[in-house]
């Protein structure tokens, strides 16, 4: 199939602006909970009445301020109660936010804020005022500053005490579906990031599509769900648009290192994560069974689980064997999984990179289903995800409702709907090369099947040719490998070159289990042990692994470990934790050769 769209299941509102929900939730749902915030380290519940009596305090501020309709105001911050009330208050004073991840360096910094043309910013911390003002000379039109742990946010309700509720809602009803909301910077995996300019339009479209088709996801009143993705990242955005059009109850987590004890406190119906989160998930608790002496026990639970998922998609669906083998690991193992997950939650969704048909049928064999998307920052987030009662585990699922998803003669995926960008900010070139023919060039490349549903197989610029003629898309052994407990990373190289060869990381958190396991010292690094031969065999075994999903010209013959893991602080990742290929590449050059000596 070549072409595939599903109609609309939420009309766009031509005259409003996303600050018309938080008006509508304090009028329709007054009383419900709309926010989790952990106050004291107590998880404390703020009203919708509430919620919208504090965006108007700070949109004031942000109005008395000086801030104008059209404005640009950047935001950076980890992910907290704040970064959405701002959001919020900015959109209110009718300016446009643009997000800055709060891991940004002073250069990237001073790129997005000179680039939006931005009058004025909040940040955090005392780190990101320094990052700021370090830059500050080059940045003629930013006025103000606003640190949220340094009292920014009583400064500006403050400054705005004097104001009217009636001037806020004057000046929030200014914007209409088709002004920008906000400009999102792409990750940058490749040169100076680009500003995806998003409207209103694009998250009504969006969020109002996927709560109309996810509706017992989004069950007002009942369903709640925790953020810990950036919320800089579109993804964070998509979730936290949704929930409050929805409306269901947000928190915000900004450290993932405590997740567990954050899912536990705030018990959510649902998660939103990417394949990493999922794959830690699993690891772990496969790590700390066989530290208890249950590993055999959780292989097997984990094998019955994915027999058992994998036997919903048949007609005749689980034997009467596998049922009953499947209600004992229920009890034993499956339970204590979900009870991790915060107990309460049933359904995920997963994006920004393939999750692995194994891992989609252990979650949903314990009950807990994670539904795959896919989107990317200029589909303001997810343009395909399955839906919650047609699944098809191994694809992104079908497009979102009122969207085009097309398959170009090369393979490319094509996009087009109300949810896209309008283009680059300040970047006419890129943008009329990305919305050639009225259509998004997504880069991608994918299938379609015959009902709708859309697999990514890989980038065309990531698209590996061999000395010897073969395209080799990367995506599908790397994501194979790195689902290894071990493996932190894997890039795959080869291009010109005679065969396939992988460049891997080892996963720092596991190490020292493993080590343990294998009789090596106390304490003994990555480094120490590049050439241990049975870490060696280890690393071997998750390339045979991955090898086993591919042809054999597109197959990993020899790899290197690298005595360090690729972080965002070494330059390898983006933020949203994409690899940096060219980066990796020019700064491993040496290891890239000796793969290919002798």
């Amino acid at each position: 199939m070549r072409e595939f769209s599903l109609p609309a299941l939420y009309e766009v509102p031509a005259d409003g602006n996303l600050t018309d929900i938080v008006r509508r939730n304090a009028a329709q749902h007054p009383d419900v909970a709309v926010i989790g915030r952990k106050v004291d380290g107590v998880w404390t519940d703020i009203t919708a009445v509430q919620f919208l009596a504090e965006v108007r305090a700070a949109a004031k501020g942000l109005i008395a301020s000086g801030v104008q309709p059209g404005d640009r105001v950047g935001l950076m911050s980890r992910t907290r109660y704040e970064w959405t009330l701002l959001d919020f208050a900015i959109w209110s004073a009718g300016a446009i936010t643009v997000p800055v991840y709060e891991t940004s360096s002073p250069e990237q910094i001073q790129w997005i804020l000179g680039d939006s043309g931005a009058v004025s910013i909040v940040v955090e911390s005392d780190a990101h005022a320094a990052a700021v003002a370090s830059v500050r000379d080059r940045l003629p039109e930013l006025r103000d500053v606003w640190q949220i742990e340094g009292g920014g946010l009583e400064a500006l309700r403050r400054a705005g005490a004097e104001l009217s509720d009636g001037m806020v809602d004057d000046r929030s009803a200014i914007a209409k579906a088709d002004d920008p909301a906000t400009i999102v910077y792409t990750s940058g995996t490749t040169g100076r990031p680009k500003g995806c300019v998003l409207t209103h339009r694009s998250f009504f479209a969006e969020c109002g599509n996927i709560v109309a088709r996810l509706g017992p996801l989004f069950r007002t009143g009942d369903c709640s769900v925790l953020l810990f993705l950036p919320v800089a990242h579109v993804f964070g955005r998509l979730v936290e648009v949704a929930s409050l059009m929805a409306p269901i109850k947000l928190g915000h987590a900004p450290d993932i290192k405590t997740l567990t004890d954050e899912l536990a406190a705030f018990r959510p119906t649902l998660i939103l994560g990417v394949p990493r989160v999922f794959e830690k998930v699993y690891n772990s608790a496969r790590a700390k069974a066989q530290a208890d002496g249950k590993g055999k026990i959780f292989d097997k639970a984990a094998d019955t689980a994915i027999e058992y998922s994998r036997a919903l998609d048949t007609p005749s669906g689980p034997s009467l064997a596998l049922r009953l083998k499947y209600k004992t690991f229920d009890k034993l193992v499956y339970g204590k999984l979900r009870a991790v997950l915060g107990g309460r939650g049933e359904f995920a969704i997963s994006g920004g990179a393939p999750l692995g048909e194994r891992l989609g049928h252990f979650f949903r064999g314990i009950g807990f289903t994670v539904l795959e998307g896919y989107g990317l920052t200029e589909s303001c987030a997810a343009t395909a995800f399955n839906p919650w009662d047609r699944q098809k585990i191994g694809t992104v699922g079908q497009p979102l409702p009122g969207s085009v998803v097309r398959i170009a003669d090369d393979g490319e995926v094509l996009l087009h709907g109300e949810h896209l960008f309008t283009g680059y900010w300040n970047n006419q070139g890129a943008t009329e090369e990305a919305l050639a023919d009225g259509w998004f060039h997504t880069g991608d490349i994918g299938t379609l099947d015959e009902d709708g549903y859309l697999r990514i197989t890989g980038r065309k610029k990531e698209i590996i040719v061999t000395a010897g003629g073969k395209n080799v898309a990367p995506a599908v052994i790397e994501d194979r490998i790195r689902a290894h407990a071990l493996i932190a990373e894997c890039m795959v190289v080869g291009d010109g070159r005679p065969f396939v060869g992988a460049l891997v990381t080892v996963d720092e958190e596991f190490l020292g289990k493993w080590a343990a396991d294998h009789g090596k010292p106390a304490g003994a690094t990555v480094a120490s042990l590049r050439d241990d031969a049975d870490l060696l065999a280890t690393v071997q075994a998750a390339i045979d692994d991955g090898n086993a999903a591919v042809s054999k010209a597109e197959s990993v013959r020899k790899f290197r470990i690298l005595g360090a893991q690729f972080t965002e602080e070494s330059g390898h990742l983006t933020p949203s934790l994409k690899l940096k290929r060219n980066v990796v590449a020019k700064d491993y050059a040496d290891e890239i050769e000796a793969l290919y000596r002798g």
